[in-house]
C-alpha cells in the first residue's frame, strides 16, 4: 500500500537569512521524517552513509570542517501503475533557503517523458518559499502525478491549455577530479556526453576537468550517471542557469561533447605524476569565453598575455 506523506511543508516565518547551522538542523529533521515513513532497507540509499552522524558531530562542536551535503535516492513504489521511480535528492548546505537539487528517473519511462516528469516536479518544488522544506512533498507530488506519464503518452506529449507555459533552464556544470586517466572511465564519460545530447569537454589527466551544457535535466543525468557508483573524488566547482524559452543554441559554448587532450609539463605524455599543461587549457577557455572559471577551478588568477 502506497504510503500517503501529508507534509504541507516547513516553512520559518519572517526569516529573511538562516546560518548553515540552521538549516543543517532543518535537514536533519526532514531526514528523520523520511527515514521513518519509508523505513524498509533500501528503500533510501544515502551516497555516504556516514553523512548524518558527520553533520551532527559539526552541529555538536565536535567537528570544525563543514560536512558534506547529503544526497541520497530515494525509491518510491508506485500503485497505479505497478511501477518504481528512484528520486535523487541533493541538499545544499543553505537549503531550504536555496532550491532542493532533485531528478526522478524509471526505467519504465523512455527519456521524452522522464524529461517532462521532471519538469513538472521541477516546476511544482519551483512555487515554495525560501525556507520550506519540500522532499516530503516532491515525494507526495510523485505519488499524485506520475501516473498519467507512464499510462498515456498523449496526456504527456499533449500540453495542458490550462497549464502555464514553463522556461527550460539551460545550465552549464564545471566539475572538477583529481585526475582522469582509466580507459573506461573515460570512455563511460564520453558515451554519456553523446547519448544524452549535452555539450562541452573532458579534459583527460590530472587534474581532470569536465564542463557539460544543456537543458537542466539531461546534464543533472549527466553528472548522475558518470558519478555513480564509486566515483567519490569529483565535485561540481560552478554551475551556470539560465531561463530560455527557446532550444538554447544560441546559448551554447561548446558544439559537441569532446575529449581534450593537452599536454603534460615537461612534454613526458599522459602520466599519472605530472599535471596538465595548465597555460594551455587557459587558452582554451578563453576561445570559448570561459576565462573566469580558471580561478574558480584552481584558485588561481588567470594573467592576460597581453599585458
Amino acid at each position: 500500500m502506497t504510503r500517503k506523506v501529508f507534509l504541507a511543508g516547513w516553512f520559518l516565518g519572517n526569516m529573511s537569512s538562516a546560518s548553515v547551522k540552521e538549516c543543517l538542523q532543518l535537514q536533519l529533521l526532514e531526514m528523520e521524517m523520511l527515514l521513518s515513513m519509508f523505513p524498509n532497507q533500501g528503500e533510501v540509499k544515502l551516497e555516504d552513509v556516514n553523512a548524518l552522524t558527520t553533520i551532527k558531530r559539526y552541529l555538536e562542536g565536535t567537528r570544525e570542517a563543514l560536512p558534506p551535503k547529503i544526497e541520497f535516492v530515494i525509491t518510491l513504489q508506485i500503485e497505479e501503475p505497478k511501477v518504481k521511480i528512484d528520486l535523487q535528492v541533493t541538499m545544499p548546505h543553505s537549503y531550504p533557503y536555496v532550491a532542493l537539487q532533485l531528478f526522478g528517473r524509471s526505467s519504465e519511462l523512455d527519456r521524452q517523458q522522464q524529461l517532462l516528469l521532471n519538469r513538472g516536479l521541477t516546476s511544482y518544488i519551483g512555487t515554495f518559499d525560501p525556507g520550506e522544506l519540500c522532499v516530503c512533498a516532491a515525494i507526495q507530488w510523485l505519488q499524485d502525478n506520475s501516473a498519467p506519464y507512464f499510462l498515456n503518452r498523449k496526456l504527456v506529449y499533449e500540453p495542458s491549455t490550462q497549464a502555464k507555459p514553463v522556461k527550460n533552464v539551460f545550465l552549464r556544470m564545471w566539475i572538477y577530479s583529481h585526475h582522469i586517466y582509466q580507459q573506461d572511465l573515460r570512455k563511460k564519460i564520453l558515451d554519456a556526453g553523446k547519448r544524452l545530447d549535452v555539450t562541452g569537454f573532458c579534459m583527460t589527466g590530472k587534474p581532470g576537468i569536465i564542463c557539460v551544457e544543456g537543458f537542466k535535466e539531461p546534464c543533472e543525468e549527466f553528472w548522475h550517471t558518470i558519478r555513480y557508483p564509486n566515483w567519490k573524488h569529483i565535485s561540481c566547482k560552478h554551475a551556470e542557469s539560465i531561463e530560455t524559452e527557446g532550444n538554447g543554441e544560441d546559448l551554447r559554448l561548446f558544439h559537441s561533447f569532446e575529449e581534450l587532450l593537452l599536454e603534460a609539463h615537461g612534454d613526458y605524455g599522459l602520466r599519472n605524476d605530472y599535471h596538465m599543461n595548465l597555460g594551455q587549457f587557459l587558452e582554451f577557455l578563453k576561445k570559448h569565453k570561459s576565462e573566469h572559471v580558471f580561478q574558480i577551478l584552481f584558485g588561481i588568477e588567470s594573467k592576460n598575455s597581453d599585458s
